[in-house]
């Protein structure tokens, strides 16, 4: 059973940066794309990045790009999120999720295979 666990969360002012973690156990990284979620308290959880199995291909949502990066280190079974120049509103728990379709892992929550427990990000103005 694949198991997936982040880390990296935290308190951080407007303009700062955290870099999340999150590491696969048990499973062959290489078969899954790779996603972030963020979910803010009382919304739905929303799609942030996503990286392919290979690190060739990454998406991101509107509101992240030119400050948030997904990259993966395979020989490690982890991706990261590097998030700069952090707004409030980007407070949230951050998820990562894996499955073995790229586009699954970007567009459709229901059928994702797998996901981590989630990582509390909270921004101060």
């Amino acid at each position: 059973q694949v198991q997936l666990v982040e880390s990296g969360g935290g308190l951080v002012q407007a303009g700062g940066s955290l870099r999340l973690s999150c590491a696969m156990t048990r499973g062959t990284f290489t078969s899954y794309a790779m996603a972030w979620f963020r979910q803010i308290s009382g919304k739905e959880r929303e799609f942030v990045a996503a990286i392919n199995w290979g690190g060739s291909s990454t998406e991101y949502t509107d509101s992240v790009k030119g400050r948030f990066a997904i990259s993966r280190d395979n020989a490690k079974n982890t991706v990261y999120l590097q998030m700069d120049s952090l707004k409030p509103e980007d407070t949230a728990v951050y998820t990562c999720a894996a499955d073995p379709n790229y586009r699954i892992v970007q567009t459709n929550i229901e059928r994702i295979m797998y996901w981590g427990q989630g990582t509390q990000v909270t921004v101060s103005s």
